[in-house]
Parts: C-alpha cells; sequence; structure tokens
C-alpha cells in the first residue's frame, strides 16, 4: 500500500476557451473538476495501477467534501483531517494551442491542533504502507520544519518515505534522512545553491544532497531524462515520447511508477519513466493506466552522460 500526504490539496477546475483575452467576457466550452496536489495525484496514479493506496489530506467545507467523493470514486481510500477552512479551489485555463494558464488559491490556514492531528493521521497510516509519500506546498499555519517532523514520525512508525518539495522545506527535511527525495532540475539547483548546465552537475549536485542526509535523489531533468543517486552508484535514464499532450501531473506519476517498482535501482528508474512518458501523453491530469505504458521506450544505463547538457538552463 502507498500512503500519499497532501498538507495543502485542492480542487482543479479547468476551463477550455477559444483564445485569453483580458478585459473581456469569456465564455468556456466545456469544464472538468479534477482532484488536485501532488501527493494526491501520486495517489491517483497508484490507484490507476490497480494497486492500493490511501490519501492522507485535510478537507474542509463543501469543496473538502467533493474532493475526497471524486477520490473515493477514482479508487483512492480517503484518511481525511477535518479543517475549519475550505478545501482550495485552483483554476485552469486551456486554449486550443496548449497554452495553459494558472491559478492557484493559497488554501486554509490550520490551527496547531489540525497541524498535530494531520502529522498523527500520517504516523498511524504509515505503519501499514509499503512506502509513504509527502508532496506538495505547505498551507498558511505550517513551518518549513513541518515536512522534518514528518520524515521523523514516519521512520519511527518502521516506513520508508519519500518527499516531493523544495526550498527551505526540502533543506529542513534533509536532516531527517528522507528514504527518496524527488527534485527536479530547477529545484536541485536551489538546493545546492549553483546553476546546473550538465548531467554531470547534476550529478554532483545530487551527491551534495545525499552528503546532507537524503538516502536517494530521484532527480527529473526534463526532456533530457532522470537521475538516480544512491548507495549503489548512480544510473540515468530516458523515455521517447512521440507528442506531448499535457505535463500537469506527469512528475506525480513518475514518482509512482519508482515506488510502485520497489523504489529503488534501475528497475525502479525505468518503471518511473514509464510512467511520466505514458502521462504526457494523455489530457489534462489523467494517470496512466498499465494499458498506457511503453516500457520499450525506455532506456537506463549505468553508463551516465556527464557532458549531456541539461534540457533549459537551471539557476
Amino acid at each position: 500500500m502507498i500512503l500519499t500526504i497532501t498538507p495543502n490539496p485542492s480542487l482543479d477546475r479547468t476551463y477550455d476557451i477559444p483564445a485569453l483575452q483580458r478585459g473581456t467576457v469569456l465564455r468556456a466550452g466545456t469544464d472538468r473538476v479534477d482532484p488536485g496536489g501532488k501527493g494526491v495525484n501520486v495517489s491517483r496514479a497508484v490507484a490507476a495501477a490497480g494497486l492500493p493506496t490511501t490519501a492522507v489530506l485535510p478537507l474542509g467545507g463543501p469543496e473538502g467534501a467533493l474532493l475526497a467523493d471524486l477520490l473515493t470514486g477514482l479508487g483512492v481510500h480517503v484518511a481525511g483531517v477535518p479543517v475549519t477552512g475550505s478545501t482550495r479551489v485552483n483554476v485552469s485555463i486551456a486554449e486550443p494551442d496548449g497554452t495553459l494558464t494558472k491559478l492557484n488559491a493559497a488554501g486554509p490556514h490550520l490551527s496547531a491542533k489540525e497541524t498535530e492531528t494531520l502529522l498523527e493521521t500520517a504516523r498511524v497510516h504509515a505503519a501499514r504502507a509499503t512506502w509513504t509519500v509527502c508532496c506538495g506546498s505547505l498551507p498558511r499555519g505550517l513551518n518549513a520544519h513541518w515536512y522534518a517532523e514528518l520524515v521523523a514520525r514516519t521512520h519511527r512508525a518502521g516506513a520508508r518515505i519519500a518527499l516531493d518539495t523544495s526550498g527551505p522545506a526540502l533543506l529542513a527535511a534533509l536532516r531527517e534522512a528522507p528514504d527518496v527525495i524527488k527534485p527536479n532540475a530547477e529545484e536541485l539547483a536551489e538546493a545546492v545553491g549553483h546553476p546546473l548546465t550538465t548531467v554531470g552537475d547534476a550529478v554532483k549536485a545530487a551527491g551534495e544532497l545525499r552528503a546532507r542526509g537524503a538516502r536517494a535523489v530521484l532527480a527529473s531533468l526534463g526532456a533530457t531524462g532522470q537521475l538516480l543517486v544512491d548507495e549503489r552508484g548512480t544510473c540515468f535514464g530516458s523515455a521517447r515520447v512521440t507528442a506531448v499532450r499535457s505535463d500537469v501531473g506527469a512528475g506525480d506519476a513518475s514518482l509512482a511508477g519508482f515506488l510502485t517498482a520497489g523504489g529503488t535501482g534501475p528497475a525502479a528508474l525505468a518503471a518511473a519513466l514509464a510512467h511520466g512518458a505514458a502521462a504526457v501523453a494523455l489530457p489534462g491530469s489523467l494517470m496512466p493506466t498499465p494499458d498506457d505504458l511503453r516500457p520499450e521506450a525506455v532506456t537506463v544505463t549505468t553508463d551516465v552522460p556527464l557532458d549531456r547538457p541539461l534540457d533549459g538552463a537551471t539557476r
């Protein structure tokens, strides 16, 4: 069972329009509402693969109730923590050429009691999980050390934990030795404080984060590929993608693939690449099923192309 914790989940409402024009009245052709949040997406991907998953998340107001109903309908077991504020609603404006404009709400302010209840709910469920996954931004009321405390409690429960966040929250959590962290190239550069221009730079940066506590680093390098650096060494992989329809949730699908394949070694990296490639070929934030995967399009090697330029500059 894969347990996910999403401290700032959302309802994601998407409107399709002919063109975005500021200061005018626009009429949407179609609209849809999907469960949102990085941890929520991981649970959706695990459920789409036909595997058990539980999502721990704060739920408030009618928006929270709808989010729980949507997840249950997708086969996700919901362990909701009631909160006073309403679950946030994010709005996306989609244009025919693929341009997506997003408006992300801040989310509710969690009280000290709600924060503690969220931590304890996660700890209790972690004892029965193969992997615990904590993802995304922190809502108001949670400080940058909240993820560090979550990692510590998960380890005390005897569980492994993967962390997908960035900035001060990531740096603070490193001292508790998360089993896997999943930065993208930009987040990796931010964490080490210097730009990355090649795969070799990313390997060195991953090594720096391992020296600071992370047991393994699964780094997404955009179109360049993915990198796994752990105690067994370094491996690199890429996947052929014929057409990109949407990259929303692709990184979360990739993390789900990695963990459901064991969360360690080249085979797990290959599964991560297959899931991520399948996700970008699907519309919106749909998560891939086993029928969508193309493992033959994935290449994984321990002969890491250190001189290969990264796709896009990083700070």
